[in-house]
This record gives structure tokens, C-alpha cells and sequence, in this order.
């Protein structure tokens, strides 16, 4: 298949990650993160977000995410996400099963929570017959591809915050939401108090290969420990940083993204205006939600592969990629128009 909308996870590896890692096999090398590649790659973390960060590579997205609420909380706590949240509604449990605590969905407007939503579901700190809220996790870019503002983030940090919960950001993708604000990653992460994140790059032309940025201090002390514990310590950890380093080298990670964003743009402004065809959500980033008549779906979809995410309002999700073509985009906006 040369081309699905599907998801970005069905794309392929950018052929810079790609001669990156054929270059890092070559010969022996410590294992474990103990090799040149690794510090390299942290290096490039420390230089996006200053030398007081600590990063920690793991293998898999689910995992970066388990492994970063496990260190944050314990299993009496609740984690306040969205509804829409990819670690309340698509990791499988896997967040209540590892860490044992309890997720706690906050109705969203286009994916995202607000600060005086979050303040209502901290009522009942203290109580002794309620889980007690720990943490908050926010998703950027949103599963529904919008995007919190800097303003927006700032707002809850400072309500979780002076609650005493922390905050975590799952940043499957991060670089599409850097891309889509115009600033430096570091502006609406560290520089507003988050805590921790996720830093993906698998969705963004990297094989397979996510981290943990630790903001706050207190959170570093047994994690190398911890990651060890929660399955994530890649032996052959090389194979990882060498993605990460050509994923950083000349900005390949933003030119990738903003590639991504530019073709989900394109792809909203080619169906406007077409009948029965209507944007869910705001195009934020490399994600257009559409709302179809069941009848145009069904057809599409024997010429395309891509996902009803809401099928009770007939909701379709078309993900944008790296390496989608915009020839690609016009037919597939051509065949749209060609059926309503």
C-alpha cells in the first residue's frame, strides 16, 4: 500500500534515521546506554532544554508513558486527563495496571481540558474515601490534532500546581505542536512547569524510538531503576540515540512536522466547502476529523484506509505523515469530491 491516512505510524523511516542507524552498526559498543551514540543524544536534549534535564530513552510510547506517571504518583492517586486522552482511552489499562491508580476523564472541548474544568475535580483533596488527585496529564498535540497554547498550559500548571498535583505531557507528537506554535519546545514545556514528558519521534520518521525528559528534580533519584523495572531499558540502547541524533541534526525533526502540518492544511482547504463534508475539530496540526454520511465513508474507504474514530457521528480521522506527497493529498481529495 502506497499510500493510507490511517495514522502516521503507518509511515515508514526517513532515510536520514535510516543511514543513522546502519552507521551505528558497526563494531561492539557498551550496552545499556553506556556508549558514545546515547550521550550524543542526550546532548541534543540538553540542548533544547538546558543542562539540567535529565532524558531517558526507551523503546516504546506506552511504555515512555507508564514509566513516567509510575515515578510521579502512587496507586491511591488519580491522574485528571481528558476523555479523550490516548492513556485513558488506547494503552490498554496499562497506566492502571502498572502503577495501580486510578484515571480520572475531564469532559474536553476539541481534545483539551481547561484550567477551571481541572479546578472542578479537585474537591475532594484530603478526603480518606476518594482517590486523591496526583496528577494531571496533558496530551500535545492532542489526539484530535488541536493544540494547547503556551497561555493554556501555563493555567493548568498553575492550578495543578498550587493543588500539589504535578503535571505530566505526552508528547507522542511534540514536534508537530512545536511546529504549529511557532516557538521553541522548551517555551511550553520546562519554561511553564511541566514536569515530565514523553518526547516521541516514532510518528514523526524515527523507527522506534520515544524518551522521558525529567523536568523536575525529584523525580530522577531510582529512575534508571525504575525504567529497568517497567521493561524499557533497551539494551542495545545505541540503535536508539542514533535515531535521535539525526533526528535533531539540522532540524529534521521540525522539517518533518512542519511537512506533516502543511499537508493536513492542504488536505482541510481542498475539501472545503464540499458537501456533507464537515471539520470535527479544528486543523491544528497533521491531523483533519471529519464528519461523513455513513454511505461516503464506506465508500472511501475501499479506495483508501483510514479510520471511523466516532462512529455514532460518523467521525472519520485522516493523518498526515512525513513523506505524504502532496499529489498524494489532491487524489485523495479528488476521490472525496468524487463521491459527495
Amino acid at each position: 500500500m502506497d499510500c493510507t491516512f490511517a495514522s502516521d505510524n503507518t509511515s515508514g523511516v526517513h532515510p536520514k534515521v535510516m543511514e543513522a542507524l546502519n552507521k551505528a552498526n558497526v563494531g561492539a559498543a557498551e550496552p545499556y546506554g553506556d556508549d558514545p551514540w546515547t550521550a550524543e543524544a542526550e546532548g541534543c536534549f540538553k540542548a533544547l532544554f538546558g543542562d539540567d534535564v535529565d532524558v531517558f530513552l526507551v523503546p516504546l510510547g506506552t511504555g515512555a508513558n507508564v514509566l513516567g506517571f509510575n515515578r510521579m504518583i502512587r496507586s491511591w492517586h488519580s491522574v485528571l486527563c481528558s476523555d479523550m486522552a490516548h492513556t485513558h482511552t488506547s494503552e490498554s489499562g496499562a497506566v492502571e495496571a502498572v502503577v495501580g491508580c486510578k484515571m480520572t476523564p475531564i469532559p474536553s472541548v476539541h481534545g483539551k481540558i481547561s484550567a477551571g474544568a481541572l479546578s472542578a475535580y479537585l474537591t475532594d483533596m484530603g478526603s480518606p474515601h476518594h482517590s486523591q488527585p496526583g496528577l494531571v496529564a496533558l496530551t500535545q498535540s492532542t489526539e484530535v490534532a488541536t493544540v494547547y497554547t503556551p497561555e493554556e498550559i501555563r493555567a493548568i500548571v498553575d492550578v495543578a500546581h498550587a493543588n500539589g498535583l504535578y503535571v505530566h505531557m505526552d508528547g507522542a507528537r511534540i514536534a508537530n505542536a512545536t511546529v504549529a506554535l511557532c516557538c521553541d519546545v522548551r517555551s511550553f514545556t520546562k519554561d511553564l512547569g511541566v514536569d515530565m514528558m514523553s518526547f516521541g519521534g516514532t510518528k514523526n520518521g524515527m523507527m522506534m524510538a520515544e524518551s522521558v525528559v525529567v523536568f523536575n528534580k525529584d523525580f530522577v533519584r531510582d529512575f534508571v531503576t525504575l525504567r529497568k523495572q517497567n521493561l524499557q531499558l533497551a539494551s542495545k540502547m545505541r540503535f536508539l540515540a542514533a535515531q535521535y541524533i539525526a533526528y535533531f541534526k539540522d532540524g529534521l525533526w521540525l522539517e518533518n512536522a512542519r511537512h506533516a502540518n502543511n499537508m493536513a492544511r492542504l488536505l482541510a482547504d481542498l475539501i472545503s466547502g464540499m458537501p456533507h463534508v464537515e471539520l470535527a475539530h479544528p486543523v491544528e496540526s497533521n491531523g483533519v476529523f471529519v464528519n461523513m454520511k455513513p454511505e461516503h465513508i464506506a465508500a472511501l474507504q475501499r479506495q483508501y484506509m483510514f479510520h471511523e474514530v466516532e462512529p455514532s457521528a460518523h467521525t472519520v480521522r485522516w493523518m498526515l505523515s512525513f513523506n505524504t506527497s502532496e499529489e498524494q493529498v489532491r487524489a485523495f481529495a479528488k476521490a472525496i469530491g468524487a463521491l459527495v
